[in-house]
């Protein structure tokens, strides 16, 4: 399946200067596939996969020393195979199960730069928290799960795609009619790709729920490397009622029963560092760059994927899929995870929102975005216009923001206000890559 990595993994590869590279994400959201296929694609010699997780006698090349031509030498003794440098990539998999692998990178940047070399990680972030990681002398990429213009090439909807990722434009009602019901099947599928591959092999929703249900089931399974002392019950529920708090500001005590706050925010910490969902942080849009004096203690949050939220929450798919608006399904939070997904997807690895601090003061905006030097508010409303009290308080009081959208089911364009423009939730996409 395309995948829209490939293009930053060509532009790595031809680079001169270029680090060897670090492909972080969560499990399953397909790291390992994409590289070997660019490597099929893109390289005239061989792809040399090394997984640290399945070999762990590979432990100890790297855990003699750093001297960069004998690891070589030995993963070449070890696989049978020859390396060679500018026409091989050399593709270490599941790095986080060796950590002097991950400090070797370094020196493979400094003692053999013409080597094409990535490696990937899925609870990488635990193993960076303990070593020395080599800043300046690699490159991080991060892995999400496949967003909707890649959703719509997997399924077949090569055009589809291609028309988001245009300026938007404004559509007749058969096409906005026949984007809106691809984006239904997203609220639902997702973008983990073993989900989308199985609907394209299938064409079945109750086939992709049990793949959802095996992937939750292996997420749960890694609990116990997240920390050799967490609570396992308690990882289990916050990741549980993280659902109920798409879209709502969090109180950890009101996330899971019969444990302390410490307990669950260390719980609620350990998930978030291995990526199953990302913290949207109160932010004072007063100027750049965001959160820049923004407080961690006032957050929302957004799964990994919006497939595995469906599924988490245990909403009755039947009902919910024969609705036509899409801002209510879910009471408005798969619209919300939509909106914030797709963000992260376009590269920006931290979220934000505006909050209101003020004693009996409810105002908030879904998101805010940086945008070529801007601040751009982002809301998500029912109807084309709808009652916009919150974002019109923002412009009032931060008149450093020249211009807000806002997203709705509606299939109208409009920008004639000054400063808010209104635009159909699927090209959120388009106008956050512009």
């Amino acid at each position: 399946m395309l995948r829209n990595i490939t293009n930053k993994l060509i532009a790595w590869k031809d680079n001169a200067s270029r680090k060897p590279l670090i492909i972080r994400g969560a499990r399953q959201t397909g790291k390992s596939y994409s590289v070997l296929d660019f490597g099929k694609k893109y390289f005239t010699g061989q792809t040399h996969v090394i997984n640290l997780e399945k070999n762990p006698d590979f432990h100890f090349i790297f855990e003699q020393n750093l001297d960069v031509s004998r690891i070589l030498t030995d993963l070449e003794i070890l696989t049978g195979k020859r390396i060679v440098p500018g026409q091989d990539l050399l593709f270490i998999d599941e790095i986080q199960a060796c950590q002097k692998a991950i400090t070797a990178l370094r020196y493979f940047y400094e003692q053999k730069p013409e080597l094409h070399l990535i490696a990937a990680g899925s609870l990488l972030e635990f193993s960076l928290r303990d070593i020395s990681f080599p800043v300046g002398r690699v490159q991080l990429i991060n892995m999400n799960p496949m967003n909707f213009d890649e959703f719509l090439i997997a399924t077949g909807n090569d055009v589809l795609a291609e028309k988001l990722r245009q300026k938007p434009t404004q559509l007749s009602m058969p096409i906005n009619n026949m984007i809106k019901e691809e984006l239904k099947k997203y609220f639902f599928i997702g973008g983990m790709p073993e989900c989308v591959r199985t609907y394209r092999e299938t064409n079945s929703l109750h086939e992709v729920f049990k793949v959802q249900s095996d992937l939750i089931d292996t997420f749960r399974q890694d609990f116990s490397k997240y920390a050799p002392h967490s609570d396992k019950t308690c990882l289990n529920g916050v990741f549980k009622s993280a659902t109920t708090f798409v879209g709502k500001q969090i109180k950890y005590s009101g996330m899971v029963e019969d444990f302390t706050m410490p307990t669950i925010k260390k719980a609620f910490n350990l998930l978030e560092t291995a990526r199953l969902f990302k913290k949207v942080i109160a932010a004072n849009p007063e100027g750049l760059p965001l959160g820049g004096d923004s407080s961690e203690k006032i957050f929302k949050v957004i799964m990994l994927d919006i497939g595995l939220l469906s599924k988490l929450s245990g909403i009755n798919v039947s009902e919910e899929f024969k609705n036509s608006h899409l801002l209510s399904v879910f009471n408005g939070k798969m619209a919300e995870q939509f909106i914030g997904q797709e963000i992260v997807a376009a590269g920006n690895d931290n979220l934000f929102y505006w909050s209101r601090q003020e004693k009996s003061s409810s105002a908030e905006t879904d998101f805010l975005i940086e945008k070529n030097g801007q601040i751009i508010p982002v809301e998500v409303k029912s109807g084309s216009k709808g009652r916009l009290k919150s974002l019109h308080l923002l412009l009032k009081t931060y008149t450093n923001i020249k211009k807000a959208y806002v997203f709705s089911d509606s299939e109208t364009i409009n920008l004639t206000d000054d400063k808010i423009q209104f635009f159909p939730l699927y090209y959120i996409g388009s106008l956050i890559r512009e």
